[in-house]
């Protein structure tokens, strides 16, 4: 088995994990492994923009409100602060690698052209186009390869951490490297490294419906579960109210930016609806907005509602939204004279591995960064467009912080054992895997959705341990595959959902449940700390 070398790997291309190497690049030596090409991410299909104060008629204050009112009371106010007020010093950073923000024409009074989401009460959000997060991938792909010390390694999925815990090693238990698979080769391989970086993004794809990447699997979540790293808040689902429902249209978003341009949602009808559940209409936060239309769409027995922009010209829509309105017209909806059917899909996971604003976790060596940490700065609800900011502000916080510690060179080389094989074979199975990934994601769908019961989350666990005690055994006994891999995660990402779902009493923010309706008055997060059971 070949040991690889370096001073900081980390693992995730999207924004998390290339600020991350680009910071610690002054550190040291960085290998960056991505299990596909690395412009695969959930960056790279951002839409709406990075949230962030840029005009004297907005506030860090009012910033921070917006955020601690879409959290639903379970954003820590501290981390809210510190990551907004790092704001303005994270764009000033991307706008100097090269990312070039939309502006306003100079008869517009010039500037950048600010954008408004669900929950913000101010325009600020900056965007490129609606593909900002296309932008930020290709400006930081070509930074990082213009970067002397960072190695990017596509088509490499790690399997599992490796810590001194697991090898037996006296003294600290920490986090030392990683097993990997070459995908193109089926090898598989040790990384030795003093210091760890997971940003390998959320789980979209734990639900059958989603706007998420096939990459976005779960798999930082399922490994520092493995590792007995506590996980916290994972009930709460983002589910984004309006993605293009359209037979052919795999997943494809349709920004929160459109209702920020006075989109209304409307029935089947034409008739708006969102002033019946909150007096902001359709730009209430997400959570609100995606169960009225999931309460829409049962009442009425329809499979979807719409997004109505009508009244804004073509020229507009098409200078605003190029990649959305070429989007819906290939899908033969003209965004400027036709309804656009939507429906909620998976989105965005609030919860993750707990860690601080500067990536830290409780297992030494390693550290969480983006959507698959849990900092405390989205509580019960994420407001739009913070994920991008936060991503930029932890990276450099996070780098910040190792260059405080011992430098790798200081650490001892650790004996990492070659990869057992055992008596596993290649499978001739594979529609085992196709059947129970079907499975998992639609039991998730079915019962652990964006309306939830006692009863429902009860067959889902039950569901879910079967699986994972299958999938299992399935793991152990034939080679190692990116899809069985894939599997194992989303399975133990579907635990950890339903198990955090049915360990909250009451309705907050994202997580509805029909035997608890009120919020209760006192609540804390949610944190599965005892790895029972992570093991499989």
């Amino acid at each position: 088995m070949r040991t690889l070398e370096t001073d900081y790997l980390v693992i995730g291309s999207g924004i998390g994990g290339l600020m991350s190497a680009l910071h610690l690049s002054r550190l040291g030596r960085v290998l960056v492994v991505t299990k596909k090409e690395r412009s695969e991410s959930n960056t790279n299909y951002a839409q709406g923009g990075i949230a962030c104060v840029m005009t004297s008629e907005d506030s860090i204050q009012r910033h921070v409100d917006d955020t601690l009112g879409a959290g639903a009371g379970l954003c820590d106010e501290s981390v809210v602060r510190d990551i907004v007020s790092d704001g303005p010093a994270a764009i000033s950073e991307l706008i100097a690698m090269g990312l070039n923000f939309s502006e306003r024409n100079a008869e517009d009074g010039g500037g950048y052209d600010l954008g408004r989401e669900g929950g913000h009460t101010k325009r600020r959000i900056l965007h490129a186009g609606d593909i900002t997060g296309r932008e930020i991938e290709r400006v930081l792909l070509d930074r990082v390869a213009a970067t002397a010390g960072i190695q990017v390694m596509d088509w490499c999925m790690v399997i599992d951490l490796i810590t001194t815990g697991w090898l037996g090693i006296e003294g600290e238990h920490r986090c030392v490297g990683a097993y990997v698979r070459m995908q193109a080769s089926g090898e598989i391989a040790a990384i030795r490294a003093p210091y760890i970086v997971q940003a390998t993004g959320g789980g979209g794809k734990v639900y059958l419906y989603t706007s998420n990447p096939d990459v976005a699997t779960g798999d930082g979540l399922a490994m520092a579960w493995r590792a007995g790293i506590p996980i916290a808040n994972m009930e709460f689902i983002q589910f984004h109210p309006t993605c293009l429902f359209h037979p052919e249209a795999k997943s494809f978003l349709v920004s929160e930016a459109v209702r920020g341009e006075g989109a209304e949602l409307v029935n089947s009808a034409g008739d708006p609806f969102m002033m019946n559940y909150d007096t902001r209409g359709s730009l209430a936060p997400r959570d609100i907005v995606a169960r009225a239309i999931d309460s829409e769409m049962k009442a009425s027995g329809q499979s979807c509602v719409y997004l109505d922009i009508r009244d804004k010209s073509r020229t507009f829509l098409m200078e605003r939204f190029p990649n959305i309105f070429a989007a819906c017209k290939r899908y033969g909806v003209d965004m400027s004279a036709n309804l656009i059917p939507v429906v909620p899909a998976a989105h965005y996971c609030c919860g993750g591995i707990k860690a601080g604003v500067d990536g830290s976790t409780p297992l030494p060596g390693f550290y969480a960064v983006g959507e698959t940490a849990c900092t405390g700065l989205h509580g019960a609800n994420r407001l739009a467009s913070n994920s991008l900011l936060e991503a930029v502000v932890c990276a450099r916080r996070m780098a910040n912080q190792i260059a405080t510690l011992r430098p790798p060179g200081d650490f001892p080389t650790v004996s990492i054992p070659d990869w057992e094989y055992g008596e596993a074979v290649t499978s001739d199975e594979a529609v085992v895997v196709e059947h129970n990934w079907n499975e998992v994601r639609t039991c998730m769908w079915d019962y652990v959705g964006i309306v939830r019961t006692d009863r429902r989350l009860e067959r889902a666990w039950r569901r879910i341990r079967n699986l994972r005690h299958e999938i299992h055994e399935y793991y152990l006994d034939y080679l190692v595959t990116s899809d069985i891999l894939e599997l194992r995660n989303i399975a133990a990402v579907a635990e950890l959902i339903v198990r955090s779902a049915q360990m909250r009493k009451e309705s907050r923010g994202l997580h509805y449940t029909l035997d608890y309706p009120e919020v209760q008055p006192h609540s804390g997060n949610t944190v599965i700390a005892d790895p029972a059971g992570s093991h499989i």
